[in-house]
């Protein structure tokens, strides 16, 4: 466990190296617990964060009849902040932003937040 949390911190300083966000092009920036997904949209040049959303908010997070939890719905609700998040940035006068999948790869619970804020207009 404590090897992968180094790989993904050396992969996420590798990937931080080559991106930054501006005024124009903010950084979109994701955190993913086992639980919950968070995503925050980020100013590097005046270190400010712009928007942030997860999956804890009310309205998000999907309901089962038992407390266990399967991958499907975890995917559902990523999907669900990329949306949520693409909203919010249409309010405020974003379009296009950087991706930072913070040294995740670009697959399940990562790659269905993408998706659910290309779906909503964002460009990346």
């Amino acid at each position: 466990m404590k090897k992968e949390i180094n790989r993904r911190k050396m992969r996420h300083i590798r990937i931080r190296k080559k991106i930054s966000g501006n005024t124009e092009i903010p950084r979109m920036s994701i955190f993913r617990s086992n639980k919950y997904i968070y995503v925050q949209v980020i100013n590097d040049q005046s270190n400010e964060t712009l928007l942030s959303c997860n999956s804890e908010e009310s309205g998000i997070k999907s309901v089962k009849g038992d407390d266990s939890i399967d991958k499907s719905s975890k995917c559902l609700d990523a999907f669900k902040v990329g949306i949520l998040i693409a909203e919010r940035c249409k309010k405020i006068g974003i379009k296009k932003v950087v991706f930072d999948r913070g040294g995740y790869k670009y697959h399940g619970r990562v790659k269905a937040l993408a998706q659910g804020a290309r779906e909503t207009g964002m460009e990346f």
